[in-house]
């Protein structure tokens, strides 16, 4: 367990983050401790602890950790109880569809059992702490209503990974109007860094981009690339999440950058970082790019619906004029300049590795 300096001012403003070592817990504990906050997080053992071991010595003097569920009541309770946290930022549970699928109980306990119990622990023993969730795009499910999608659209999730986010954020609401507990949710469009798992497609593509360019794969396989996401920058993210806590009162959020590119967008993208132009060929069900220097094919995606990778294609993309409007907040860092991030963040990896 990592210990707070002893000498830390008690004035100072104490912030709990579950799923400390997720990619938005890495950005968060950093942009708290840089205002002056005290981090707590939770995960769930100490071999789960993932990006928080890549923060710096310093900034792992300003934290804390606690290990063990999500889900444990008694747990949640008795830390809520001790700590009394001014913010609390819940960014754990389940993340994606794929394992909600094969799993919907395990979606349901996670990240609706998860947000219960934490609200019920703040409603008990710590009523003025900020409550943060961090809802999904997913909760238009695949035939939006309306593009793009803000605050108004009517939710319509398709998935139980859906279904659970949207129970969370209806919680979310509920104690904030019954119990007049400050809460927010925020309803986060992708986000993606170098500090994204590699089990997600954009960080699939930009180490396999860094693999092939230092001669460590020979290809990239892929499922239907014709998918568009609104794709931003978790740094920029989690700075909305902080300004959501900030503002006088608490509300919901949509955080998009207002703007859609597929899978074949980025991949293109990410293989021009190593000055390779994609030469693209459609052949069956597959569509194959070749490098045009070795005429070798480097990237393989499979167009039949039981192989893909992502799901079918509609159009996600967030509208944030609410969020730049009341919160001041918008999107830093373009399409472009993620996807350069990531290849060269992979790229250093390996050249580390020799």
């Amino acid at each position: 367990m990592t210990s707070l300096k002893r000498n830390h001012d008690k004035k100072m403003k104490k912030a709990f983050i579950t799923g400390i070592g997720g990619q938005d817990g890495y950005f968060l504990t950093k942009l708290l401790i840089q205002k002056g906050y005290c981090v707590y997080g939770l995960e769930f053992s100490k071999l789960s602890t993932g990006n928080f071991l890549l923060l710096t010595n310093e900034e792992k003097k300003h934290t804390k950790l606690f290990f063990g569920d999500i889900c444990d009541k008694k747990l949640i309770e008795k830390i809520l109880k001790k700590y009394k946290f001014d913010e609390i930022y819940h960014l754990a549970g389940q993340t994606s569809i794929h394992p909600s699928l094969k799993n919907p109980d395990l979606a349901y306990r996670d990240n609706i059992d998860s947000v219960i119990h934490l609200l019920e622990a703040i409603k008990k023993y710590s009523p003025r702490t900020k409550f943060f969730l961090a809802a999904s795009a997913e909760l238009f499910g695949d035939r939006p209503f309306a593009v793009p999608q803000n605050e108004k659209t009517p939710f319509f999730p398709r998935n139980p990974y859906g279904f659970s986010k949207l129970a969370a954020f209806w919680l979310v609401k509920y104690y904030r109007e019954n119990y007049k507990i400050f809460s927010c949710s925020g309803i986060l469009f992708n986000h993606e860094s170098e500090m994204r798992g590699e089990q997600f497609v954009t960080r699939k593509i930009s180490m396999g981009v860094a693999k092939i360019y230092a001669g460590k794969q020979k290809q990239i396989v892929l499922g239907d690339i014709s998918a568009k996401r609104d794709w931003g920058y978790a740094e920029d993210y989690v700075e909305a999440m902080w300004k959501m806590l900030q503002y006088k009162k608490p509300d919901d959020y949509v955080i998009a950058t207002g703007k859609s590119h597929s899978v074949k967008d980025f991949v293109d993208e990410a293989f021009n970082c190593v000055g390779i132009k994609l030469l693209w060929i459609k052949r069956g069900i597959f569509l194959l790019a070749k490098n045009p220097k070795t005429k070798d094919v480097i990237v393989k995606a499979d167009l039949s619906d039981e192989n893909n990778n992502m799901r079918k294609k509609f159009l996600l993309v967030g509208d944030s004029y609410k969020a730049r409007k009341v919160l001041k907040w918008k999107p830093k860092i373009d399409f472009k300049k993620i996807v350069k991030i990531m290849v060269t963040a992979d790229m250093k990896i390996l050249s580390n590795k020799k």
